[in-house]
């Protein structure tokens, strides 16, 4: 114990440090992360006018557990599901910005006379922007109900999971010291294999345990369990050769998609933060000032790019999926900051020994000034936009426009391109669940068999027999599984054209399924026994037992999308679900800026002039051109309410409106915005559009006729008959063939609405 008591003052040291400078910024409004890395500084070596921390090496250690709860909790907040989401506008967005700031980060670096690694390694610090630093600016701004600050917020989630990703990539080439392009796509191959498998799995196990112990977990328990998962799966990510920070973030993403994915968060919260607070103030230690005053000129580069580089890219991306000229150079101007992956990416870098020193303090004073210039960005982005708009040609203008309205065009997925994904789905799953027990049966099954048999018939029969008997259940499904959906059944019972090609795809994957049955019989046994043997006797189990295999397939299929969907089931389940529809919509016209509108959750206030008056005699709709297209009240949630319908106090309001609607009536609905989000069914509720074509067969119909409202349990608030536009249309209004109609429903149910 001779450490402990230094160790002890240590954190002493560095926690009231912490807390001291914390407290100073929170009182002018600024970044806690700076106030931490500032404490480090105060504590460091480089400041001689306060005690130093003594045992940097404990520290380290500390501050390395401090970035695995920091990707636990990561995960914790992220769900696979919301990735998927966030939508294509947010995912080219966040590409765009990536792939950009990335690669001029890497040539920014060699420009400077810097090795390779340091600028492979400083493009990925730049990759990434700073969630917290947007989200404090949005607030003291007021535009979290804004359009813009939606993008940005789903581009925050696809640069997390990037970032991982880059991580991953940066530690596998800084260890082999290898930069082919054969040996990366092998590395991302990998690390795909295993992020599937790790889900796969964790899924089928993790939630099922959960449900069976939940009742003797109490907070105690369930906060050792967490941690002991997180853990885990970093040991079990090490061993395979990921990093300790990938694991835990798996593991946060797989509690994530369980029932008690909100109770850990609470119980981690306070875990996090200390030992976040501990590596945040570990770089702040790592701060020389000699060493930024020698390299002022590298952070200042660093800022430029960083500044303009991020905007001009993420203006750019956000154009490209479609969005208006202003929206972009707003998602632009807020995303121009270093965020905190930099600091863990750099940490990555120093703890294998292939970075210089120096990319701390540059990485340090880049992220200070940005973090500072985040705000006036956000706040002069319109400013900007007009000076823009008033300079650009007004062709191009025009041409912009024209882009951003033609990618409001939605079309109808085919059946045919619903039945193949499905397909791909089945195969992949299967592939992937097939290579792990492939990988089991070789590195533990046949070493422990070769051990204790020793007759090669015996062994081989031993080995086949369990192998195969563990792969049969996946092998039926990859060769024999059938999609169960709609399209599919339309697919087949049109004989003339459709049957053919169908046949020929099962074909395909019958002679797929053979050949990966051959490798993996081949790989377990010598080939003249695989080839004799193994695969005869494989494909008659599979004949022979054929009802059996896909029962249990079936039971497990049926298990593992319980457990997915765990989650949104229960909260399903405990809302009362009202559909009073709207019997009555106005017409009006509306320019193009009528349909920028978005869902924005507001709580109604205890002292709101509205409570206890019936919808209808507010006359919001008539007079502000806004809908309520859904009020969540304690548990329960009413779907599009009637003109009946009362508001009461602290009831969630999600109002579907413009910028400039909403600029006019929050102060009459006087309410204050809720910035997080129930995850229960509201993220469910969208503004979906749906084209009237042969695959939703609405033509001819009128709204009130076409049941869309009982259907998607939503609200017409839109059509779009050619250059026409009409908002709240009349139940009456017939659809007619390449009408777009605007509905704010369920997502499910929209979904089904259109590969119907």
């Amino acid at each position: 114990m001779g450490h402990l008591p230094k160790l002890i003052e240590d954190l002493a040291l560095i926690l009231m440090a912490g807390a001291i400078v914390t407290l100073l910024f929170r009182k002018i409004k600024q970044p806690l992360v700076l106030g931490y890395i500032i404490a480090g500084f105060l504590v460091s070596p480089h400041f001689i006018f306060t005690p130093n921390v003594v045992d940097q090496e404990n520290v380290k250690t500390l501050a390395e557990i401090g970035v695995i709860f920091l990707l636990f909790s990561l995960g914790l907040e992220f769900s696979f599901k919301k990735l998927v989401r966030v939508g294509g506008t947010a995912s080219i967005t966040a590409f765009t910005e990536i792939i950009f700031i990335t690669v001029g980060g890497y040539f920014a670096g060699k420009l400077m006379g810097w090795t390779t690694m340091d600028s492979l390694f400083l493009g990925g610090m730049l990759a990434s922007s700073s969630t917290t630093i947007i989200l404090r600016a949005f607030d003291e701004l007021g535009v979290k109900t804004k359009q813009f600050a939606r993008i940005v917020f789903g581009v925050l989630v696809v640069e997390d999971i990037v970032v991982i990703l880059l991580m991953v990539l940066l530690s596998t080439v800084a260890v082999t010291k290898n930069f082919e392009g054969g040996q990366i796509l092998f590395t991302v191959l990998k690390l795909l294999f295993f992020l599937g498998m790790w889900f796969i799995v964790g899924i089928f196990l993790l939630p099922t345990f959960l449900r069976v112990a939940r009742k003797l977990l109490d907070e105690e328990t369930l906060l050792i369990l967490a941690l002991g998962l997180c853990l885990g799966m970093v040991v079990l990510a090490t061993q395979v050769g990921f990093s300790a920070e990938l694991g835990a973030f798996v593991m946060g993403s797989i509690i994530a998609e369980t029932t008690l994915a909100e109770k850990v968060e609470h119980l981690i919260k306070p875990v996090k933060d200390l030992f976040g607070a501990v590596f945040f103030v570990s770089v702040g230690m790592m701060i020389d000032p000699k060493a930024i005053a020698t390299y002022a000129g590298p952070i200042c580069w660093i800022t430029l790019l960083t500044l303009f580089g991020k905007m001009i890219s993420t203006t750019i991306g956000a154009l490209i999926s479609g969005q208006p000229l202003k929206q972009s150079v707003q998602v632009g101007m807020s995303m121009a900051q270093i965020g905190e992956f930099a600091f863990i990416v750099a940490t990555l870098g120093l703890s294998l020994g292939v970075i210089s020193e120096f990319l701390f303090p540059i990485a340090v004073g880049a992220s200070a000034i940005t973090t500072f210039t985040t705000p006036y960005l956000i706040k002069f982005s319109e400013p900007i936009y007009n000076f823009i708009l008033k300079r650009l040609p007004e062709k191009w203008v025009n041409k912009i426009n024209k882009y951003s309205s033609s990618t409001q065009q939605i079309q109808a997925e085919s059946d045919w391109r619903v039945v193949l994904k499905t397909y791909l789905r089945i195969l992949l799953t299967n592939t992937i669940i097939l290579v792990a027990l492939l990988l089991v049966s070789k590195n533990f099954l046949l070493p422990f068999v070769e051990e204790r048999v020793a007759n090669n018939y015996l062994r081989n029969g031993i080995i086949l027999v369990i192998s195969l008997a563990a792969a049969a259940p996946f092998f039926w499904a990859f060769m024999a599984g059938k999609p169960k959906n709609q399209a599919y059944k339309e697919l087949w019972v049109d004989k003339k054209y459709n049957r053919g090609p169908l046949l020929i795809v099962e074909l395909l994957r019958v002679a797929m399924g053979i050949l990966f049955m051959a490798i993996f019989v081949n790989t377990l046994v010598p080939a003249r026994i695989a080839l004799l043997v193994g695969i005869p006797f494989t494909v008659l189990v599979l004949i022979l037992f054929s009802s059996r295999i896909q029962k249990f397939y079936q039971r497990m299929e049926k298990r593992f999308m319980r457990n997915l969907n765990e989650r949104e089931t229960v909260a399903a389940e405990a809302n009362a679900v009202e559909n009073n529809l709207h019997q009555k919509n106005r017409e009006m016209r509306s320019n193009l800026e009528a349909w920028d509108a978005h869902i924005v959750e507001m709580e109604v206030s205890p002292q709101a002039t509205a409570i206890g008056i019936v919808l209808k005699d507010l006359q919001w709709r008539e007079n502000f051109g806004i809908n309520i297209v859904y009020i969540k009240r304690g548990e329960q949630i009413i779907h599009t309410p009637g003109r009946n319908n009362r508001l009461l106090p602290f009831d969630r309001v999600g109002v579907l409106a413009t910028d400039d609607q909403l600029a006019i009536f929050k102060p009459v609905f006087d309410a204050r915005e809720v910035l997080e989000h129930d995850e229960m069914s509201i993220e469910d509720i969208v503004l979906q559009k749906v084209l009237v074509d042969e695959h939703t067969k609405l033509r001819g119909q009128t709204i009130h006729g076409s049941g869309l409202r009982e259907r998607t349990n939503g609200l017409v608030v839109g059509i779009e008959k050619e250059k026409d536009r009409i908002l709240n249309p009349e139940s009456s209004t017939v659809l007619e063939w390449g009408d777009i109609v605007w509905i704010v429903g369920d997502r499910k149910k929209l979904q089904k609405l259109i590969v119907e």
